[in-house]
């Protein structure tokens, strides 16, 4: 593989969002990002009806928020959505952003909250999102239809969960649509960088929670799902060929899926954008939905 012959200085710039952003420097975009995500919940906290802090588990991080539309329709699809932050940064509580104009337009919308590391490890992380799945169609038994998004390190774990084997469930999600928004769909390469120093992961666990190691059982789990690959223009070349070749390898698979290369966006504008209805994802999310 070619990410062995590469420099670990080249590696940890490649795998460092921030410094391929066109707009600011590397800290002043990260702080922008923190700002804009908190906005948008803020706001989508004040439109929404809200379910704060309901725990899908017995551990003090099993939480998620709900986001519910003013409306008497018993029949509402629902996303869940899985926040970034390269499994050691954010929380459920700067991402109820995009309920803004979901909301508006009957959707329900869930932020999971999952144990980041140093306190979760990766294993932990994968099953604790799944379990959030279980948890929510068990919840919420009249939603039409389930969705999830899911953006960088969050993106990755929304991948694990459609690669999920659910017999050792006792429910078999249906997943009808799925957003993985500038993601990281093969681990191997951030064992020897920075990002790995937090979460200790070996070779072995890398493997085992690489989605694009498990699209065999992803093809047996989600074969009905719609599948939208997403990457920032302004993504690192290394994160945009992990979307890319992760988008091949489903494709090649004859699964249902598009790649969607978003012009003049980087790491965190491609998501923060969906706070805005007429943005091209938030558009093609509805879409997706038969809300548009």
């Amino acid at each position: 593989m070619h990410w062995t012959e590469l420099e670990k200085e080249e590696l940890e710039r490649q795998f460092s969002p921030s410094r391929w952003s066109h707009r600011m420097s590397a800290d002043d975009v990260i702080k922008a990002h923190v700002t804009a995500l908190k906005e948008g919940t803020k706001k989508a906290r004040d439109l929404a009806q809200t379910l704060l802090d309901v725990p899908y588990g017995e551990g003090d991080g099993e939480k998620l928020d709900v986001y519910v539309p003013n409306t008497s329709s018993l029949d509402v699809p629902l996303v869940i959505y899985l926040h970034g932050g390269y499994w050691q940064f954010l929380s459920k509580e700067e991402s109820g952003f995009m309920a803004v104009p979901l909301v508006e337009k009957g959707v329900v919308v869930v932020a999971v909250g999952y144990d980041i590391a140093p306190k979760g490890n990766m294993d932990l992380m994968v099953s604790q999102v799944r379990k959030s799945v279980v948890s929510v169609i068990e919840q919420y038994s009249h939603i039409s239809a389930l969705y999830l998004c899911g953006h960088s390190a969050g993106a990755h774990l929304t991948a694990m969960i459609l690669s999920t084997d659910w017999s050792q469930y006792n429910i078999t999600p249906q997943i009808k649509g799925a957003f993985l928004v500038s993601g990281i769909y093969d681990l191997l390469p951030i064992l020897s960088t920075y990002v790995n120093e937090p979460l200790k992961m070996t070779e072995e666990v890398a493997v085992r929670n690489s989605p694009s190691k498990l699209v065999p059982q992803l093809k047996l789990s989600s074969s009905n799902c719609s599948i939208v690959v997403a990457v920032a223009e302004n993504d690192s070349p290394e994160f945009r060929k992990q979307s890319e070749e992760y988008y091949k390898i489903l494709e090649t698979s004859g699964l249902n899926v598009t790649l969607e290369d978003v012009a003049n966006t980087d790491h965190f504008s491609i998501i923060e954008q969906l706070v805005d209805g007429d943005y091209h994802l938030t558009k093609l999310l509805l879409k997706m939905m038969g809300k548009s």
